[in-house]
This record gives C-alpha cells, structure tokens and sequence, in this order.
C-alpha cells in the first residue's frame, strides 16, 4: 500500500471539507493520484447503468454508482484506431486505424515536433506507464507482421512496460480476431460470427488481458514511492462475438426489445452495407431480415458485455484490495459505439448516433454527489486535460480538449459540442441536434428532441439552423486532409 499517498490524499480532502468548498482539490506532487484507464472495444452503452435493464453488467454499473456516468459521450471517429488515438493524444486526427503508428513515425523523424501522448505526459512526470492488452490500436503496442516486434512500438515514449499475453493465440494479432482455445481468424469467412464455449474465463484472450492486468497492479501498488498510470485494454465485445458459455446463460429464452428504427435510411447518409460482420461465417442468414438471427446476434453480443464486464469486476477487487483504491482514479471508456440492427447496420463506421456514442464513467476519490449520472455532451478529447488537471500535472495547452472537472464537480454543469469524422465526412453533435457535413458538401441535420431522431432528414426543411451548425463545425474542425 502507499501509504503516504493515501494520507496526503485524505488530508486534502479534510481540509477541503473544513472550507466548506465542496469542490476537489488540487493534489500536490506528493500527494498526486494514481490512474486507472480501462478501454473495452466495441462498448455501446449496453450497460445496465445506461438503462439497459436486460443486460447483466454489475461490475461497471457498481462503477457508475461510485462515479460520475457521461450519458451523452462521443467519440471522434468511429474506427478504433483513429478513436485511440484521439484519447491517447488530446488531438482530432486522422480517420483511419493507422493514425497512432503515422505518429509514431513523424514522432522517430522530428522528437521536438510531436507533442506527447497522454501516457507519456505522465511518464514525464513521474508516473510508471504500463499498458495491458488492447490500448492503442494494435494490442500490446508494437507492429509487424505478428503485431509483436519490439523494434516496432506503435507508441514511442510513452509507456515504461506495453503488454499482450498471447497464450494459445500465438501473436497479438492471433488473439484480437480469436475464439475459444487458439482459434485464430486465418479466413474470416470460415469463421464463425459469434460462439459460446464452456470453459473458464482464459479459453478467450480476455480472460488472459485480465490475468496480466492484476499482476502488474501488485507490482505497481507495492511501489510506495511512485504514482502509476495502468491501462488495460479489454477486447470484447469486438467480432467475433464469442465468450465463455457461462456468460450467455442470462440471456438465454430472455425477451429483448425491439430494435429502434431497424430500416435502411432512404435519402443521404454515412449507411454501410456491414461488410465486417459479413465477412464471417453467417450459415446464409441475414439479420436485417430474419428476426430470430438478428436476436441471436444481439445475444451473443450481451454476453460478450457480461464477460468483459466480469473481467472489469476483477480488476477492480484487485486494486481495493492492494490498498490503493482510495487515491486512485478509475476511468472507463468504449472506444466507439456499435450498431445491433439500427438503420439496418451491423457494426460500426457511420455517423450515426449508434457508432459514436459509447460510455464514459470516471471514479474520482471524494467527488461530489458520486452515482449521479450528467446528460452534459463531451468528447473524448477531453480525456487528456481531465486526468492532467485531477492528477494535478501542468496543463498539456498542445490538447485540444478541455477539462471535465467541472462536470465531475456538479453533474448539471453543462457540456459542449462534439465533433467526430470519418472518411466520408465530418459531424457536429449539440445538446439537440446532429449534423453530418459529407464531404462532397451534402448535409444531414437531425433532431434529437424528437422520436424521429436520426430518421427525419431536417437539413433542406430548416437551411438557416444547418447552416448555423455548419458552421460551428467549420470553427471547430476546418476541412483537412484525411
């Protein structure tokens, strides 16, 4: 246990409470936190905690309890690597998986050009950087073939240890597209979609994040004198949707309620064909048009948010009991949504609400009013400046985010726009509207105040008001090369 931390920490809040500020405080060095980052890829908010009464996800839901839930977080692009590396670096960027490793690169050529990535602010600054699993876009953090050549980091400077237990998968790139016992993807089509397979919770790659994760927790919270920045990057629920069997039995003959606006949108829109759920093995079925396949799916799905949500659960015993929960800051973060059957898409890359909306769930020790829930609209850009500013760590000005704390403060503070992209476009989301801008100059704007949501196209009914969020979107993220 770090004892002299926590005592710090304890006594700052004391002091605050004798002032009657009813605000956090500012740490010292000293005293300064420790940070826990969990990623789950894939995450749509189908949580309990988000409303989701059938979904079985106590773990994060004791989360949201203890924390501040954002239930109107977006992420800047919906591709996990372009959304990665928007987190990791404070900055909009580009719109493909590649956009870490192009950093990386430009960072090798010209040190003093590339500002420092959120981890490697921290090292900066005293902290131990471990990473665990699936952080960055490649999971443990390096490249090639295998995705396992140290000569290749994904991320230089920015973590003191990255980490991907393989086991029976081999490689890291073996374990990202793996089902149960070894099975890697070698041809996506023969691969089955989703799979629920008896066994324990290591006969996934998850299963193997998690065990490494608590090992490098009791190594990092029996360092007394150093504060650390842990992220453990969970793979499921990402395709194919396969968990132990142990995981599918709450949904099993359980009713699930109806998909909203399950038709294909009719007029412009970032609409897909879901060409990476069908890459899989399907058995000829299409779940746009057979009911009982479409369940099946979403099934498979929820227990893929049980089993990770289990593995979350673990995590967080494991820092409670090593002592170091009460100076710790606990964030949990979906990397981007994901279409279940909404507007007849299967994944994930569109602009819709679906694919960018995810959850957001940060712990802070002693913040006000903890469990209650903020509705305030934020971007994951606004990552990096939140845990510097509760770390108590300089601000990173290079970031293009803001602070949270605020909103960790009080849960009605308000929020403000956010701002996501893709290749085919950019879109602007406030507190009662989404516009998409294509890049060919069409727009969608819908209204979020309505049932119709994203159904009704507004944008040629209501030209002043598109054209008055086009060009708060201009103002926010100018046209750019993608």
């Amino acid at each position: 246990m770090r004892l002299s931390n926590r005592t710090g920490w304890i006594a700052g809040l004391v002091s605050l409470l004798v002032l009657g500020h009813g605000v956090l405080a500012e740490p010292s060095a000293p005293s300064r936190p420790n940070v826990l980052l969990i990623c789950i890829d894939d995450l749509r908010p189908e949580l309990g905690s988000y409303g989701k009464g059938y979904i079985q996800s106590p773990h994060i839901d004791r989360l949201a309890s203890r924390g501040r839930q954002f239930n109107r977080h977006y992420v800047q692009a919906p591709t996990c690597g372009a959304s990665r590396y928007a987190m990791l670096t404070g900055l909009y960027g580009p719109t493909g998986n590649g956009a870490l490793a192009g950093r990386g690169r430009r960072l090798i050529a010209d040190p003093a050009g590339v500002p420092p990535s959120m981890p490697g602010w921290f090292r900066q600054h005293g902290y131990t950087t471990v990473s665990v699993g699936k952080v960055s876009h490649y999971p443990g953090g390096r490249m090639g073939p295998g995705w396992n050549q140290d000569d290749r980091l994904e991320m230089p400077e920015s973590w003191d240890r990255h980490l991907m237990p393989a086991g029976a998968w081999k490689t890291p790139v073996g374990a990202m597209h793996g089902l149960a016992n070894g099975e890697v993807r070698k041809k996506p089509g023969t691969m089955h979609v989703y799979q629920s397979t008896p066994g324990d919770d290591t006969i996934y790659p998850d299963g193997l994040i998690a065990d490494e994760a608590l090992r490098q927790l009791d190594v990092l919270a029996a360092d007394e004198d150093k504060q650390f920045f842990l992220a453990v990057g969970f793979i499921r629920p990402h395709l194919p949707f396969g968990a132990p069997a142990k995981y599918m039995e709450p949904y099993l003959g359980v009713e699930l309620p109806p998909i909203p606006h399950p038709t294909r949108p009719t007029g412009v829109s970032t609409w897909h064909g879901s060409g990476e759920f069908k890459r899989y093995f399907l058995w000829d079925r299409d779940p746009n048009e057979d009911a009982d396949f479409a369940d099946a799916v979403r099934r498979h799905y929820a227990a893929c948010v049980t089993y990770v949500d289990a593995l979350v659960g673990r995590v967080i015993d494991r820092l409670e009991a090593s002592g170091a929960a009460d100076h710790t800051i606990i964030v949990l973060w979906g990397d981007h949504g994901f279409h279940l059957g909404e507007h007849a898409v299967w994944g994930k890359h569109t602009l819709f609400e679906e694919s960018l909306r995810s959850p957001l769930i940060v712990v802070q020790p002693g913040m006000p009013e903890p469990g209650v829930a903020t509705d305030a609209v934020v971007e994951t850009i606004d990552l990096f400046p939140t845990l510097s500013d509760l770390a108590g760590l300089p601000e990173p000005t290079f970031a293009q985010g803001v602070s949270l704390r605020a909103i960790l403060n009080a849960p009605e503070t308000p929020g403000h726009t956010a701002v996501s992209y893709h290749h085919m476009g950019r879109t602007l989301r406030t507190d009662t509207h989404r516009l998409v801008l294509h890049n060919n100059g069409r727009r969608e704007l819908y209204d979020h105040t309505t049932g119709a949501a994203e159904t009704r196209n507004l944008a040629e009914a209501e030209p002043e008001l598109t054209d008055r969020f086009v060009d708060q979107l201009e103002a926010k993220l100018p046209p750019r090369s993608r």
